[in-house]
């Protein structure tokens, strides 16, 4: 079945500049897949170099956090959508200016 997957904007460049993306898929990891087959440059950015999902990549099926699912062994349904969401760190330290 055809399912849409929201790609987050920083990625966005290696996806066509498209915000979306319609995969044929059974398994959350049969989409992401479908996604990195066709897209090809996306895969270094959502996996490392043996074949796992980084540890900063969430993704998110109508929702809900697939790590309180069944990860990427997680059914698929009609009218699903997966969404990819990098976790994002860094900022500046701010110090207590105390009186």
């Amino acid at each position: 079945m055809s399912v849409k997957v929201i790609i987050p904007t920083p990625l966005r460049v290696y996806a066509g500049k498209k915000d979306a993306v319609e995969v044929e898929a059974g398994t959350v990891g049969e989409a992401l897949s479908g996604l990195t087959s066709q897209y090809a440059e996306l895969r270094r950015h959502l996996y490392t170099e043996d074949g796992k999902l980084r540890s900063f990549v969430n993704v998110y099926l109508n929702d809900e956090d697939i790590r309180f699912l069944q990860k990427e062994q997680t059914p698929l349904g009609a009218n699903d959508v997966i969404s990819i969401v990098p976790s994002i760190a860094g900022g500046t330290s701010l110090g207590c200016i105390c009186s």
